[in-house]
């Protein structure tokens, strides 16, 4: 036996909220990351500038997806938004 399960327009909400929050947070986390080991290579408390810069470029990256996602959401916005009903 197959049930399909269904959920209410209230919990995909909150499901899409906390998924939504989570992405934000991760490029908080990598921007915060980047900041500070590029500020401790300018202190010379490192010396890996490999490191700095992978850092720098997976937080430019996670950034930029976000954007990408953000943009593609938008659009699908729209499309439905345009759909008659």
């Amino acid at each position: 036996m197959n049930a399909k399960q269904t959920i209410s327009p209230g919990e995909a909400q909150a499901s899409f909220a906390n998924t939504l929050k989570s992405a934000i947070e991760n490029v908080n986390d990598a921007q915060k990351a980047s900041d500070k080991k590029t500020e401790a290579l300018a202190n010379g408390q490192i010396d890996d500038l490999h490191d700095v810069m992978i850092t720098a470029q997976k937080a430019s990256i996670t950034l930029e997806t976000t954007v990408q996602v953000q943009s593609k959401v938008i659009d699908a916005y729209n499309e439905i938004m345009r759909m008659q009903v």
